[in-house]
């Protein structure tokens, strides 16, 4: 096996192009004061790189599914239709819901049948960023791509830092082998900074493994985990992301280069063929 060669063409096929792309911002109306959105859980034929396609579950067609946004103290309104042919359940990670609203089947509430429709209301909070996904048959359903982020917006955003970009991480370690966004490399997308600007990602791992995630070149500031404010901030270039956990860290693109972000539980991320699995980029021009 030549190591070399295979190893340049999957850094030369960076960004492979697939089909499907995740975490599209949901659309949403307001109506009478309430902020509703509508998700439908269904079967999709995924394509995580180009040569490998699996058979995953998503909300509106996507892997990871749409991403919610909504601002602190505002009333929602979520309504979730199964298209599964399996029966589901709706939970909203980090979120303080009242507890008919919680989403476990059987505790909270009865599953969501096929062809059926459950209707999630409560107040965004705190602010912050979380996380939506199925809390029945779980390993299997979220493994498969039912899983999302829900992002609360302070009412003051003076309480968080100041930044340029607005990033999402997602690591998931079932549907089709290691993934950040529901790709794996090379067929992940790269991040892209203008020099000096200051990016927040937002890391969160929806998997079964810890990952500890490494950005080349530059530091992350960590301010928020889980959605809340650290008491003491703290500056690293290794952030390990255990399952369920959010983090958020201010990067200050501030070095001009291609610079590798990957887990750096190496076989995660690079074998004999070359790099693969839970590897992008972030790009500084």
């Amino acid at each position: 096996m030549d190591h070399d060669k295979l190893a340049e063409a999957a850094v030369k096929a960076f960004p492979a192009k697939t089909a499907g792309r995740g975490m599209q911002e949901l659309a949403s109306r307001v109506v009478g004061g309430v902020r509703e959105f509508e998700i439908t859980a269904a079967p999709v034929d995924w394509e995580v790189t180009p040569t490998l396609k699996v058979k995953g579950l998503a909300f509106n067609g996507q892997i990871p599914g749409p991403t919610i946004r909504a601002t602190e103290g505002e009333k929602v309104r979520v309504s979730v239709k199964n298209d599964l042919g399996e029966t589901t359940g709706i939970h909203w990670h980090g979120l303080r819901v009242p507890n008919a609203m919680d989403g476990v089947p059987f505790v909270t509430q009865p599953p969501i049948e096929h062809g059926g429709t459950f209707v999630y209301e409560f107040t965004a909070g705190p602010f912050g960023s979380h996380m939506y996904h199925s809390h029945h048959n779980a390993t299997d359903q979220v493994g498969r791509g039912l899983l999302g982020a829900f992002l609360v917006a302070p009412r003051d955003r003076a309480v968080e830092p100041a930044y340029d970009r607005d990033e999402l991480f997602i690591l998931n370690d079932q549907l089709g082998g290691f993934t950040v966004g529901g790709k794996g490399f090379p067929a992940t997308f790269p991040y892209a900074a203008k020099l000096g600007e200051r990016v927040r990602f937002r890391f969160m791992n929806e998997g079964g493994m810890s990952h500890p995630v490494h950005l080349h070149g530059m530091s992350m500031q960590v301010f928020a985990r889980d959605g809340y404010p650290l008491p003491q901030p703290f500056t690293c270039d290794t952030l390990s992301v255990g399952p369920g956990e959010r983090w958020d860290a201010i990067v200050h693109a501030d070095v001009p280069g291609v610079w590798a972000f990957h887990c750096h539980i190496l076989s995660h991320a690079e074998g004999p063929t070359g790099m693969f699995g839970m590897v992008t980029a972030l790009i500084v021009s």
